[in-house]
């Protein structure tokens, strides 16, 4: 079963609003995050980037990843990743004017699950020294998935997130922030169960090693650069430090 955590499963309520902000942790004031194959997403994004939504889950394609520097080698670190809405718009795809165009509120939101990477936590140097490739998520429109995939709800958009949440001591959160959170605008995408735009279509194939594997009822379907990271404050560290905890404790067993 993938690593994947309901935020609210782990912790019941969203943590409460400190009337401060504690500091970085300093195994985190110096960590970047890049976009691997910033030039590929650019050219989605050009075209407003369709992700395929399933049943049964469908991976990502251009698959998230990324490259890290600036980790403490020695210090042990998690990467997670989570989807926010970009608005709270439901969307359609005009054939006749070739564009997005907002139709209405959009749907509600299930409590956001978060991903983790498979061979978290380890050691800062582990990370720098390769691409760390998310290429075992899985984006899921069943609203009572029981995989641990992420719930998106079709036509709506969503702007991945990539988090680094650094372990230490148990009373280490209640001195320092234990999480920093990275965002790539041109990694939005568009949630659909199919395609939509044919050039999208058309690039996935000529862009995607694997695009053999697509159906023609998928593709009959689908007629009808950002090279550095935007670091976000935080809005849950306190519960992504507890979502990887539960990823370094499953990973055990």
């Amino acid at each position: 079963m993938a690593k994947s955590f309901a935020i609210r499963d782990l912790i019941g309520v969203d943590s409460p609003q400190r009337s401060h902000v504690k500091p970085l942790h300093p195994a985190l004031v110096t960590a970047e995050l890049g976009l691997e194959a910033p030039d590929l997403w650019q050219k989605f994004n050009q075209l407003t980037t369709e992700m395929i939504v399933t049943k049964s889950g469908r991976r990502m394609f251009p698959t998230l990843q990324v490259v890290a520097r600036g980790l403490d080698p020695h210090a042990n670190y998690s990467f997670l990743v989570d989807f926010s809405p970009v608005d709270e718009k439901r969307y359609r795809y005009s054939f006749h004017q070739s564009r997005w165009m907002i139709t209405g509120p959009g749907d509600a939101e299930l409590p956001s699950r978060v991903h983790a990477h498979n061979e978290s936590p380890a050691p800062g140097a582990h990370w720098m020294r390769q691409v760390i490739s998310f290429e075992k998520l899985k984006l899921t429109n069943n609203q009572l998935d029981a995989n641990g995939y992420i719930i998106l709800n079709s036509m709506h958009r969503y702007q991945p997130r990539v988090h680094i949440v650094v372990h230490d001591r148990v009373d280490a959160p209640k001195v320092w922030n234990m999480q920093r959170t990275f965002v790539f605008p041109s990694t939005t995408f568009m949630a659909v169960t199919a395609y939509q735009n044919h050039r999208i279509t058309q690039l996935k194939i000529a862009s995607n090693p694997f695009a053999k594997g697509f159906r023609d009822s998928e593709m009959d379907d689908a007629w009808l650069y950002q090279t550095s990271a935007v670091s976000m404050l935080p809005t849950f560290s306190s519960n992504l430090y507890l979502a990887s905890l539960a990823a370094a404790t499953s990973s055990k067993h």
